[in-house]
């Protein structure tokens, strides 16, 4: 081979290397790294105390869906037991965050790219404050999910949000004046449907998951995770890696099987960790690829249900070790499955609203089937248990309710006229539901919408 050749071909081959290697770097950038807990790992802030009357995270005081003292009304449309209404501007599919005389909203405009936190007051309507969290750097995102679906946690002090951008999740400590603290890039994230996880709060950190399948490139690097912050500074305490894949669970800190436990569902796996440090306790396998729903837990067993490429209903035993996916199985069901909405159990029955409408009741230590009852519509919108009633919201902003029991016994049907994604808010007598335009305050004996004022019924 001529001289001239060898030399083009080391040449190209050195390219190559040089190539492979800036891609390598470039690739390292999706790459996330795993942050181990240091026992000095946070300022011990006291633990929140919400009143039962507060909602102050996703699925509220106890995080179980199911609401303290109070009577909320069962009947109300868009003219009957409103309070109060008010014009929300953008969209977001999070919850009302409710916290003593403030109710907090997270909204995105997608037309401007901003990532926004609304304040209102509790009593009256009227937004108190608006301040801006993110601009820019939208992904794409599934048409049924907003840039602004985590519903904010709230310790009294600090409302935490979580929002995705820019190719990461960052978390910001918004004080009640409106006030930003700090903000901090949690981890890489490049999901196909966008994100949804809600931060959870544990002693003194608050717990966010990044489970992403990253670029396409990126996809052969570890971009999943699991991270605490202290909620004082914003430091990431600890961080651990998950499987790989666009999955939208919460993460949540129940105690289950005698200690706190921060349970996640995801791809082919639930999980129990100690929110302390990110360390496993056990993981059951199941069949499920993504998740989008929460956790629901009793005093020992914990349920997960998903319906991405294999439908699946499972309850597992919390009190294993290690890999328990062969023992910790109590039983599991493909019949009835949600993916978005989360169980609710109570009294030992489990409820679950599948995607599309079915409510099923199954025993929830069992699994067999007690009832199952076509509400109507689709579903995002999670059950809970509120004035001894379940309630749930469809798609088309039609809320269902029935009494819980060994049989389905209807009370009545709510339509407030306008889309709603999210799942309301029950506080005390009152309900703070978040429809495609508007937060709506619910209440009984309420004077009639058309006598708010124009300011608030726009």
């Amino acid at each position: 081979m001529p001289r001239r050749l060898i030399a083009l071909a080391v040449l190209g081959f050195a390219g190559l290397a040089l190539a492979g290697l800036a891609a390598v770097v470039w690739l390292r950038g999706d790459a996330v790294s795993e942050i181990a807990a240091s026992k000095s790992r946070a300022a011990q802030w006291p633990a929140p105390a919400p009143a039962e009357t507060d909602w102050p995270w996703w699925r509220g005081v106890h995080a179980n869906n199911i609401v303290g003292p109070g009577s909320p009304p069962t009947i109300w449309s868009a003219s009957e037991n409103v309070i109060w209404r008010v014009a929300v501007p953008g969209r977001g599919h999070a919850s009302p965050t409710v916290w003593g005389d403030r109710i907090f909203i997270a909204t995105a405009d997608d037309s401007q790219q901003t990532q926004s936190l609304l304040c209102f007051d509790r009593e009256t309507g009227q937004q108190r404050w608006e301040k801006l969290i993110r601009r820019g750097g939208f992904q794409e995102s599934h048409q049924k999910n907003s840039h602004a679906s985590p519903t904010p946690a709230c310790d009294g002090r600090h409302v935490y949000t979580v929002f995705a951008a820019a190719g990461s999740i960052w978390v910001t400590a918004t004080d009640f004046d409106g006030r930003q603290l700090w903000q901090t890039e949690a981890g890489p994230f490049i999901g196909k449907f966008g994100y949804g996880s809600a931060p959870a709060i544990h002693e003194s950190l608050v717990i966010v998951a990044g489970d992403n399948r990253g670029s396409k490139l990126g996809r052969f690097l570890e971009t999943s995770f699991l991270a605490a912050l202290d909620r004082a500074t914003g430091q990431i305490v600890w961080r651990i890696k998950r499987p790989n894949e666009n999955s939208c669970g919460t993460p949540i800190v129940a105690t289950v099987a005698g200690k706190p436990q921060l349970l996640l569902s995801g791809n082919r796996q639930v999980c129990g960790y100690n929110p302390l440090d990110g360390s496993l306790l056990w993981r059951c396998g199941w069949t499920v690829d993504r998740s989008a729903g929460t956790v629901a837990f009793g005093p020992r067993l914990v349920y997960a249900s998903g319906t991405t490429r294999s439908k699946e209903l499972v309850a597992i035993a919390a009190d294993g070790h290690g890999d328990i996916s062969s023992t910790g199985v109590v039983w599991r069901t493909t019949k009835g499955a949600a993916d978005v909405p989360t169980p609710l159990l109570y009294d030992d029955l489990l409820y679950v609203i599948d995607d599309l409408g079915v409510a099923t009741c199954y025993d929830a230590l069992s699994g067999k089937t007690v009832w199952a009852k076509r509400l109507g519509g689709n579903f995002s919108s999670s059950p809970m248990l509120a004035g001894g009633h379940i309630y749930v919201a469809n798609e088309d902003g039609v809320t269902f309710v029935f009494k819980p029991g060994r049989a389905y016994e209807a009370v009545a049907q709510n339509d407030l006229g306008e889309a709603m994604f999210a799942t309301p808010a029950f506080c005390g007598d009152r309900v703070y539901a978040r429809t495609l335009h508007h937060l709506w305050c619910l209440g009984t004996a309420a004077p009639q919408a058309a006598a708010l004022p124009t300011n608030l019924s726009q």
